[in-house]
């Protein structure tokens, strides 16, 4: 197992060096620069791309920044001065965590029950109430259900407040936003699973050995169904937590979403750059994670990857 979680290790540190590399590199192709969208002397310019290290030659640059990103420093950002990239990270990430946490968790739990519900009761009216409820989700974008909440609860009704975050009453229409889509995912996907696991000859035989329908379904069918599931749970993790760009965005959320869409508007190379990194390698974690989870559940997959 060590063999095998070493081996994921090394594939994820690879992936984390190419993300980088490559966003680095493209960033530098884009048309325009940090300092294009000022009203500045081509002498001010000047000294603001020497300040940055933007006059020396592209590779000079990337070695730059990787020996500074080795050391934790992801630079300074150059539209707002003085202000740390790193830091800037710390204060805005904690938002879309506490907002990403609490839509995972109802996504994963709530997905999961309603799954179940619908596999039970195939083909009769819950099934279909559920699959019809959690297609429609999947297809309208989160931003149109945030701006759908905002209307109905807080304009109409005024049961929440629009925007604003600290309070418990902030939480509920930005979760229940970012965790439509993928709880509905998560419904079709278990429901879909555990259908099949269910005709499983196993599952006949336990039926035949007298063993209850709830050890069968949740002891025995439901665990089996989970690594499709598990697959999925990864990078949605990584992606809610990192912020949701456009839904915190309306809600008025000081995430980490929120940074990155003024990095893209300002043209502020150090500040996208560091989000980008952060959201690939959290990305990439949690795929390594969920290599990890799919031994604890599955063994034969660390068999087969030795055999591969």
């Amino acid at each position: 197992m060590l063999k095998y979680i070493g081996k994921r290790f090394l594939i994820s540190l690879v992936t984390i060096w190419a993300i980088i590399t490559i966003v680095f590199f493209l960033m530098r192709l884009m048309p325009g620069g940090p300092f294009d969208g000022e009203k500045l002397t081509p002498q001010i310019k000047a000294n603001m791309e020497a300040k940055y290290g933007m006059d020396k030659p592209v590779l000079e640059q990337y070695g730059m920044y990787m020996k500074n990103l080795v050391q934790g420093d992801f630079g300074e950002s150059m539209t707002f001065k003085g202000r740390s990239v790193t830091d800037t990270i710390a204060k805005s990430f904690p938002a879309s965590a506490k907002i990403g946490g609490v839509a995972v968790g109802m996504a994963v739990i709530t997905g999961i029950i309603l799954g179940v519900l619908a596999a039970l009761k195939n083909g009769k009216w819950p099934d279909k109430l559920i699959v019809f409820i959690s297609t429609l989700c999947i297809t309208i974008p989160s931003f149109v259900i945030g701006a759908v909440l905002i209307y109905v609860l807080a304009v109409q009704l005024g049961l929440l407040p629009a925007t604003g975050f600290g309070e418990w009453e902030n939480y509920v229409m930005p979760c229940m936003a970012l965790a439509a889509a993928p709880l509905s995912f998560i419904t079709r996907l278990t429901r879909s699973k555990l259908i099949d696991v269910l005709k499983a000859d196993y599952i006949r035989t336990a039926k035949a050995k007298g063993l209850s329908k709830t050890t069968i379904i949740f002891k025995h069918a439901l665990r089996n169904s989970l690594i499709p599931i598990v697959t999925y749970i990864g990078p949605l993790i990584a992606s809610i937590l990192t912020g949701s760009f456009v839904t915190e965005k309306i809600f008025a959320i000081p995430g980490l979403g929120n940074e990155f869409v003024q990095s893209v508007t300002n043209r502020d190379y150090s500040m996208l750059l560091g989000v980008t990194i952060f959201y690939g390698t959290m990305l990439v974690f949690f795929a390594f994670f969920v290599d990890v989870i799919y031994v604890l559940i599955d063994p034969r997959i660390k068999l087969q990857d030795a055999e591969v």
